[in-house]
């Protein structure tokens, strides 16, 4: 497949990384740069959030012979080399997004599963606290915060 076919392989790359980037990232790892890991990487980088299942489903509009097992360990490796990274949005699979994006704070719905971010510097003054009083350093950019949006509370009171 050519750098410009599919999802935008090399078209896309300038939100977080190039593509001669992640050659050179996955090259100084002693790895080489695929047309697979491409679109993989691509695939995260156009869905902003997705787990494997939704990262499996775009690639395989542009490839159908790559698997799940494909997809789960491309996105291993990608978190392992600092392309991406994933929080736990649900009981389910992780959901992945590109690790050069503003690090945020997931806020899900129980209700309607929305998907909302705010910036992490509001958990700023908790993590500091929980430093100062328990020695515990939060991951600020990995938590994600369970509850119910406004749009269905507001229906709720309804």
């Amino acid at each position: 497949m050519g750098a410009g076919g599919g999802l935008g392989v090399a078209a896309n790359y300038s939100r977080t990384v190039s593509e001669s980037s992640l050659a050179e990232v996955l090259r100084a790892r002693g790895l080489r740069l695929t047309a697979q890991r491409q679109l993989i990487l691509q695939a995260v980088l156009d869905l902003g959030h997705a787990t494997p299942e939704q990262v499996h489903g775009a690639v395989r509009e542009v490839a159908a012979g790559v698997n799940i097992t494909t997809i789960y360990r491309t996105l291993e490796l990608l978190e392992r080399i600092g392309l991406v990274t994933h929080t736990h949005l649900s009981h389910g699979s992780p959901t992945y997004h590109a690790a050069g994006e503003h690090q945020h704070v997931h806020l899900v719905c129980r209700e309607c599963g929305a998907i909302d971010e705010i910036d992490r510097e509001m958990l700023r003054p908790l993590a500091d606290r929980l430093a100062d009083e328990r020695g515990f350093r939060v991951d600020i950019g990995h938590v994600a915060l369970f509850g119910v949006c406004g749009r269905c509370e507001d229906g709720e009171r309804k």
